[in-house]
């Protein structure tokens, strides 16, 4: 049999912003370092290689041989170095400034790097908008890599997917590979012989076919079961490199450029907004999720013409499905204006001074913009996204630093960056209050409850009040079968047989078989009855929301946990009008009811809020006045919620409860204070502690707000913060009122702008 075919591999490395080193260096262990000695062992096989910024960065910090590796690679031409956004961001959800900078500034440093300008770029979770087809060739790139749901989407059918296509948008045009399903689902998850064949099938007698495979790395070796297959027994990677190097007589391994030297595109096509299916997928509603994937798994198994037509979701609805996503990307919005804004060197003030900011310091804001731009917190999906807690705090904590940086510049250029404002943060067409002084920034949400949805410490870089809303997901559905049949094995199983230990093992035995599956198809849990945990939260986790209990006082922490209380009042998630607003003191107010003997008695909220304290050390007060406009008494309890986040998941030592009497407890257990002058809490390696205390006396209950989601490592209960109450019995007399008070004084032993030497 003569004719050829040519096989277009693209790696795609990445860690994110945040994530810890000591699961970098496991990953590196088990699938990076190995697929670059693979790759020495193997001088025949040609592929795409491309490291994010960050990880580029941990290389050079930590493994500085594995550049050298691919710095060999690259200059023997058997590996193409691919840029992208230097930090992975999504590129559609910058302004156009920070698009052209993340490429540009991954450009020249891989140049500098390895010595070659890259011509080919990689798409954060492969999310394209036709706008990007002029971005990428504005910023220097020539071709990019999408998804076959890319192509099929634009009516390229599937016999004429192994080619390169032609795009272009606003007289700049790009190059299109389609990373094509058979091949990603076939490396390394089928047989080598598997592999051959397929690509055998797709020879022709002028060598026109090219087959693209653009995935994560990370599948090679770091997904569960896959080390063993790939590298420690199986071999698969280098029994599958010597087996392409055996075909050389009709299959080729090229990097994209090179195929393009001699291939170039000869087929328009206009790609419409997508992402990879499984994306599509999780972007979903939860309650409609399982309906698209029983459809298209469906039209694919009877191979019916409209598994090409079924189309999921819109990359930009995380936004309209998670309010924690939406206000980080308007947070990060918000970062980027005031740090383009910034002063140049060389800037002069109101009355003609020099404020010679330098370029050190634009710089260092630019850079922490950038990667509270990493993409990994801005979604959720398989792998955790806003869900992964220590990642979503440094995302915030370099968005502060950003924000802090450029109003600091403002300052000493003579402007007036701080004070409070009526502002829409979150572009949903209402007005929040932004409050921004020298030592922290506030928002607080007017319309829903008059509760604080962002508490970011200045020095400290902490996002106080990142706590994750518990909300259904489409996946929770399988953890619940999982755990039903779990428990029906473990009956089956008869005596003498743990139980517990048959849940837990799930489908451990997929993981360790000789042919792994996809790490879409695997179902493990860390821990048995994880579907116990399935709690959902009745509103947005914020600061100073106002409950109305029974006033029995019987409304338990496992009430608040599983989010059984019985609610009496309309004040939790309804608008507050604002009444005052001043630079450090804002007044809202709420003519509600509360529930009293079977009907709707009105009562009054009036909330103060009060700004003020010094960089290191700010304070925020609310002074919660209820009163009685009615004719008749009202007996209930008051309980003010405010949630919090200091990183205390996983029983770290460092964050911690202390009541009065200097006991300590950890932030991911439940807790009680029976009638409270003072409660603390902080993480001594964050440098933060916060003394709240509450007048009068109140009686404090805490609990850890927890989530059950899905990552690569399988189903898991996550810490996303904690939860305080400060609770009051009231009894209101006709026209009556009274008045309860929280004070939070913040210290701060750290100050990070500091530590990088820039003025604070």
């Amino acid at each position: 049999m003569g004719g050829r075919v040519s096989l277009a591999l693209v790696i795609h490395n990445h860690q994110p912003v945040g994530n810890f080193g000591w699961v970098i260096e496991d990953v590196y262990a088990h699938a990076y370092s190995p697929m670059l000695n693979a790759l020495e062992r193997h001088p025949g096989v040609r592929l795409g290689m491309h490291y994010s910024g960050p990880l580029l960065q941990w290389l050079a910090a930590n493994r500085p041989e594995s550049l050298d590796q691919i710095r060999r690679l690259v200059e023997r031409g058997q590996a193409e170095i691919v840029g992208g956004g230097y930090y992975e961001p999504i590129l559609v959800t910058l302004p156009d400034r920070d698009r052209h900078g993340q490429m540009v500034r991954m450009r020249d440093e891989l140049e500098a790097l390895f010595g070659h300008r890259p011509r080919g770029a990689w798409l954060a979770e492969r999310v394209w908008e036709p706008s990007l087809a002029y971005d990428l060739a504005a910023a220097g790139y020539e071709w990019t890599v999408l998804d076959d749901n890319h192509l099929r989407a634009a009516s390229i059918r599937e016999d004429a997917m192994w080619t390169a296509f032609t795009t272009d948008d606003r007289g700049a045009r790009l190059t299109v590979f389609g990373t094509e399903q058979g091949l990603r689902y076939r490396i390394p998850f089928k047989p080598v012989e598997d592999l051959i064949s397929y690509l055998r099938s797709r020879v022709t007698e002028d060598g026109h076919f090219v087959g693209v495979m653009g995935d994560d790395g990370e599948k090679f070796g770091a997904w569960p079961g896959t080390f063993e297959y790939c590298w420690s027994n199986e071999h698969w990677v280098d029994r599958c490199f010597e087996a392409i190097e055996a075909s050389s007589e009709w299959l080729a391994t090229v990097t994209p450029s090179e195929w393009l030297e001699t291939m170039p595109p000869t087929q328009r096509a206009y790609f419409p907004t997508s992402s990879y299916v499984e994306m599509t997928e999780w972007v979903l509603p939860p309650d409609e999720t399982p309906v698209f994937t029983r459809l298209l798994e469906d039209a694919r198994l009877r191979e019916l013409p409209a598994a090409r037509f079924l189309r999921g979701g819109f990359w930009r609805n995380y936004m309209a499905r998670y309010r924690e996503v939406n206000e980080l990307h308007k947070q990060m919005l918000r970062a980027s204006d005031k740090v383009e804004a910034m002063p140049r060197a060389g800037a002069r003030g109101p009355t003609g001074e020099s404020h010679a900011v330098g370029q050190e310091q634009k710089a260092r804001a630019l850079d922490h913009l950038y990667q509270g731009q990493s993409n990994d917190c801005y979604w959720h999906g398989l792998f955790g996204g806003i869900y992964i807690v220590h990642m979503r705090m440094a995302t915030l904590s370099h968005l502060i630093a950003a924000e802090d940086l450029a109003d600091a510049a403002a300052e000493a250029a003579g402007g007036e960056p701080y004070g409070a404002t009526l502002v829409d943060t979150d572009l949903d067409a209402l007005d929040e209050v932004l409050v921004t002084t020298p030592g922290q920034t506030v928002v607080v949400d007017l319309a829903e409850g008059a509760g604080v949805s962002s508490w970011d410490l200045r020095a400290s870089r902490v996002a106080l009040a990142s706590v994750l809303r518990r909300r259904p997901e489409a996946y929770h559905e399988r953890l619940v079968a999982h755990d039903r049949a779990a428990a029906e094995e473990a009956v089956g199983a008869g005596d003498g047989e743990d139980a517990a230990a048959i849940a837990a093992g799930g489908h451990a035995a997929a993981a360790a078989a000789d042919a792994p599956r996809t790490i879409h198809d695997i179902v493990t849990t860390k821990e048995p009855g994880l579907a116990a945990f399935l709690h959902y939260d009745r509103h947005e986790r914020r600061g100073g929301l106002v409950h109305l209990l029974p006033g029995d006082g019987l409304t338990g922490v496992d009430a608040f946990v599983k989010s059984s209380y019985e609610e009496l009042g309309d004040f939790t998630e309804a608008a507050f009008e604002p009444i005052v607003l001043e630079p450090r003191r804002l007044v809202a107010r709420r003519s509600g009811s509360v529930r009293a003997e079977g009907a709707d008695r009105p009562l009054v909220v009036e909330k103060s809020y009060r700004f003020g304290g010094d960089r290191s050390n700010p304070t925020l007060e609310l002074e919660t006045v209820v009163e009685n406009p009615g004719g008749e008494s009202l007996a209930f309890e008051l309980a003010v919620e405010w949630n919090v986040n200091l990183l205390g998941g996983g029983h770290n030592p460092a964050a911690y409860y202390e009541t009065e009497n200097g006991e300590r407890s950890p932030h991911d257990v439940t807790g009680e204070a029976e009638s409270a002058a003072q409660v603390s809490f902080g993480n001594d390696y964050e440098g933060v502690r916060i003394a709240a205390h509450p007048q009068p006396s109140a009686r404090v209950t805490w609990y850890p707000v927890e989530t059950v989601s899905n990552s690569e490592g399988g189903f898991e209960r996550v810490y996303q913060g904690s939860s305080l109450l400060f609770r009051w019995p009231i009894l209101l007399a006709p026209g009556g009122r009274a008045t309860f008070t929280v004070r939070f004084d913040v210290t701060q032993t750290i100050d990070h702008s500091a530590a990088e030497g820039m003025p604070a």
